[in-house]
């Protein structure tokens, strides 16, 4: 679920112009390596899957490079070591976010806690989420998640190929159920859902390097001429986010009980946090907008993975029978008894990992790695994709292998991760609603079903690392692996949330 914008946006939106170039290091040690290029602008990444071209950058020069766009440089980190010691034991100096002034300034009007700046601004707001997404609160959204869950199974019943529709609909009425209240099923089609997914897909072009020359000329944004595309965006983000808080408003001043959500507790505590109401809107937009879209394209690549691999998906369905059985449905009371699907999730987002090339921070002061220096103000990104490539930490890492999360005991193994959430103090705060979302769809799934791709059909296996999502990556056949009237009638049996 969320990284709200900094929480998990698509790998589109990586490589920003933002911030000042490095002028200087006090250090005396370099920067990281810099693959040649010909140009006056710096190096040419390409708009679709840039990560690959990294990749093969870190291959050639190593496990951190400096690229540049037009003045300014850009560390990326692509191998785990490195990342663990600068993102993770260093995450202090690199909490900050580079100056987007399209996207953060103008299309999200500074309201955005994605784009935000760190600071006593940025902590009161993560303070804010953690209310509701810390891993108790996390823990409580279980019976939900369980409730519409089996919603998944009985539309993939109903209707196998439109799976990424029902899947969108599970986690964005998940989502509207925690940051609004809202009771009934949000719709893959519901005009908020359609709303929210091309206000994305605008933040994705409006970031790409070199998209918006503000970014790199701020004193532009003052022409009243200049980004009227990108006022009108803040515009509809504004009503929205708006609009939600004000039926939440509307409810609170009735006299229907419409039970907790965190617009509901940012109406009434946020003073609190001393934010005011557009950026109480904009924090609850943001479960909205970055949850529904990154776990539904998680399950989604999760659901690939399976159909991909059908060896690797017959031995997770081995260990679904021997401890649960064809005859009741799995629960979260059943997680810690399937390690085998847990470590077949974990490689399935390593394997395509949803925010591949990762998210701009900006350091706030210098940063030594080895013999490497990054001066304080460059913008890094630890690269996902090539980080998940690293072959010192996972061996053949190109190819599917589940096992290599497990130990010799037969238990996940504590000393080996993934990023898939982000690093340090930017980590996505939603990640324990997300992983649960993940879990509680695909064990309901592989359960019910064994998945296959059609053959038919064109098949895009990286389909879900972007967030703009266009079309359908691939066509999945859905078996039913036990008799469909047995299987409605355990879903219908199973735990309903009102």
């Amino acid at each position: 679920m969320p990284q709200l914008h900094n929480l998990c946006i698509s790998d589109n939106t990586q490589l920003v112009l933002g911030a000042a170039a490095c002028l200087g290091v006090i250090s005396g040690l370099p920067l990281p390596p810099s693959p040649p290029t010909w140009r006056f602008f710096g190096h040419i990444i390409p708009p679709r899957n840039p990560f690959l071209t990294v990749e093969g950058w870190i291959n050639k020069y190593g496990p951190l490079i400096t690229i540049r766009l037009g003045h300014v440089n850009i560390v990326i980190i692509g191998r785990y070591k490195a990342a663990v010691d600068i993102m993770e034991n260093q995450g202090k100096s690199l909490a900050d976010r580079p100056r987007m002034v399209a996207a953060g300034e103008i299309f999200s009007g500074g309201f955005s806690i994605g784009f935000a700046p760190f600071g006593e601004r940025f902590r009161r707001m993560r303070r804010a989420l953690h209310t509701h997404l810390q891993p108790k609160a996390a823990e409580a959204y279980q019976p939900l998640q369980m409730s519409h869950a089996k919603h998944t199974v009985l539309d993939i019943l109903d209707d196998p190929y439109n799976f990424q529709n029902h899947v969108t609909t599970y986690a964005a009425t998940i989502v509207m159920k925690v940051a609004y209240g809202k009771n009934t099923s949000t719709s893959a089609t519901d005009p908020g859902v359609i709303e929210v997914n091309e206000l994305i897909k605008m933040i994705i072009k409006i970031i790409r390097p070199g998209a918006y020359l503000v970014d790199s000329i701020p004193w532009l944004q003052y022409l009243p001429w200049y980004g009227r595309d990108l006022r009108r965006g803040f515009e509809r983000n504004m009503k929205l986010n708006a609009g939600y808080m004000n039926r939440v408003k509307g409810q609170m001043q009735s006299d229907v009980d419409i039970g907790p959500s965190f617009a509901r507790y940012m109406l009434e505590s946020g003073h609190l946090y001393g934010l005011s109401e557009a950026e109480m809107a904009f924090l609850a937009g943001a479960f909205f907008g970055a949850g529904s879209t990154t776990t539904s394209a998680s399950i989604c690549t999760v659901f690939i993975a399976a159909a991909c691999f059908p060896e690797e998906q017959a031995k997770v369905q081995t260990e679904l029978d021997a401890v649960i059985g064809r005859h009741r449905a799995p629960t979260f009371a059943d997680q810690q008894s399937l390690p085998r699907l847990q470590a077949f999730i974990s490689e399935a987002l390593r394997w395509r990992p949803v925010a591949s090339g990762g998210f701009a921070h900006q350091t706030t002061k210098e940063v030594i790695w080895e013999k490497y220096c990054i001066p304080a103000g460059t913008i890094v990104f630890g690269n996902h994709w090539s980080i998940s490539r690293d072959p010192e930490v996972y061996p053949e890492p190109h190819a599917f292998k589940p096992e290599r999360w497990i130990d010799d005991q037969g238990h996940l193994r504590d000393d080996l991760k993934f990023f898939a959430y982000g690093f340090g103090r930017r980590v996505c705060p939603g990640q324990h609603v997300a992983n649960r979302s993940i879990f509680i769809n695909f064990v309901l799934i592989l359960w019910a079903f064994r998945l296959a791709l059609d053959p038919t059909q064109p098949l895009d296996d990286m389909g879900y690392m972007n967030g703009d999502v266009v079309g359908r990556p691939c066509a999945i056949e859905f078996e039913a692996r036990i008799p469909e009237t047995e299987l409605r009638r355990m879903m219908h049996d199973y735990p309903e949330v009102a």
